[in-house]
């Protein structure tokens, strides 16, 4: 059973959650402007830092001018490593990747980062750190202290032009990571879908910050928060459509960054040169003369192996954008969607499963105030618990589920939604989809993701969980990763 602690703010959390509820019901906002809102005053965010503290970069970007639909980008620095020139399938071991020179700015005899505050997430101590030997070293620093990677005040390092942040010779001018034309390492990328209930979360909060943090290291892949616009000022399909949008727009990054790239080939072969000087001046820019180029995405992004992952009604909004990218097919390459994870999908329907009956009373999110976020959600005239965003068991709802990529449930024991996402995945299994189901036992809904659980033991073996299964499909050395 959950301890006393969790119980406790269980009831408090509740009680928060039904108030905010009812209170946006009885006052209904202005529903008319689609701009909308991705998060609540009341939401604690976490600030983007575009330099490697604590070995991932992230940054915040608004995609579309006309909805509040942002993302926030989280790199890892195992980007800044050489390129893997192996990348066929072997049946070797892995090896080591290789490591960047560990030098000190000259002059410098004390380290800049040692009073950094953020806990590192991952320790060589912990009871599951042997579980990430099965597929190589972790992508962390033995010493982060001594990586000078990790220095945002003084030059930057050996092989990584671009890290240096802050130039006193200048002013203190902030200037971010900027990746340099050499020793583009690229990684696999994961578009991440918060939870919240449809009503409230957000990309940028602390709590989703540190999942996501987490999950890039674990999967060294980069991770894309979606900022979605919330309910009720946006009904569905609002937030399916900025999850879809989001990829689309991955996409054209990526077909941006060649067409980009190719311009700035063929301007260096006419000018004798081809240096990478030539290919920064030959950016494809907009109106205003900003570069359309997101230079994150397209110096270190592999949209070929695309994994969608979503929390809770995340997920539901993971599920949407994966059958449209089937439905679609090749009118979203280079993007390609190779597995997806459903983590306590929002899943519901009007005739109960056991688990709904048993445990409609659960922990923080029991299922009278999940209706509610569902009446918020859903258009009036549209409201009903089988409604295909709601219920993936009903019929006609897309393209075959042979063609879904495969599916890794995430499933608690103290869950009332659990039942229903179990069917749903066993609904794959029976059409040959590699669709296996992680249960926790004592585990909560969102005990891998909320403010409060994010550091438990559970929490942080179920992020290594994913990250073991999701490496099966992303691996450029094709699938020597079992699970």
């Amino acid at each position: 059973m959950p301890s006393v602690a969790v119980k406790l703010y269980s009831v408090f959390f509740k009680f928060l959650l039904k108030h905010r509820l009812q209170n946006r019901i009885q006052s209904p906002p202005d529903e008319s402007s689609p701009f909308g809102v991705t998060s609540r005053p009341d939401e604690t965010v976490a600030a983007a830092k575009p330099f490697f503290t604590d070995g991932v970069a992230t940054k915040d970007i608004h995609i579309d001018p006309f909805t509040s639909l942002s993302i926030r980008i989280f790199l890892p620095d195992s980007a800044l490593y050489p390129p893997e020139t192996d990348s066929k399938p072997h049946h070797h071991p892995p090896r080591p990747k290789p490591r960047l020179p560990r030098t000190k700015p000259p002059g410098s005899d004390s380290d800049p980062d040692s009073g950094s505050s953020s806990p590192p997430l991952e320790s060589s101590n912990s009871p599951y750190h042997s579980r990430r030997n099965s597929y190589g070293p972790p992508n962390i620093p033995s010493n982060p202290k001594e990586d000078s990677r990790r220095n945002s005040c003084n030059g930057p390092a050996d092989g990584t032009d671009g890290l240096n942040l802050i130039s006193s010779s200048v002013g203190g001018v902030y200037r971010g990571y900027s990746p340099s034309p050499e020793s583009r390492r690229k990684l696999p990328v994961m578009l991440q879908f918060h939870g919240g209930g449809w009503v409230s979360g957000s990309n940028d909060s602390v709590a989703n910050d540190f999942f996501c943090r987490r999950i890039a290291k674990l999967c060294d892949v980069i991770v894309v928060a979606v900022g979605y616009r919330l309910a009720p000022e946006n009904r569905y399909p609002a937030a399916f459509e900025d999850g879809l949008k989001v990829l689309n727009w991955l996409g054209k990054q990526a077909n941006l960054a060649e067409c980009s790239k190719s311009m700035g080939n063929a301007r260096g072969s006419g000018a004798g040169g081809g240096r990478g000087g030539e290919f920064k001046k030959s950016q494809i820019v907009d109106t205003f003369g900003a570069s359309m180029v997101e230079p994150w995405l397209a110096a270190h992004a592999d949209p070929s192996r695309c994994v969608l992952l979503g929390v809770s009604c995340g997920a539901n909004i993971a599920d949407y954008v994966a059958r449209k990218a089937v439905e679609a097919g090749r009118l979203v390459d280079p993007v390609k969607v190779v597995a997806r994870v459903l983590m306590y999908p929002f899943f519901i329907g009007s005739v109960p499963t056991h688990s709904e009956i048993k445990l409609a009373n659960s922990y923080f999110y029991d299922k009278a105030m999940c209706i509610l976020a569902w009446k918020l959600f859903l258009p009036e005239e549209e409201f009903n618990l089988d409604h295909p965003a709601a219920n993936p068991l009903i019929p006609g709802r897309g393209p075959p589920l042979r063609l879904m990529p495969p599916t890794l449930t995430v499933v608690a024991e103290l869950d009332w939604m659990r039942d229903r996402a179990i069917a749903y995945s066993e609904e794959l299994r029976k059409v040959n989809v590699d669709a296996p189901v992680l249960e926790y036992k004592d585990a909560v809904h969102e005990f891998a993701t909320l403010d409060m659980l994010l550091k438990t033991p559970q929490a942080q073996a179920c992020a290594e969980d994913i990250a073991i299964w999701v490496k099966k499909y992303i691996s450029l050395r094709g699938h020597e990763f079992s699970y």
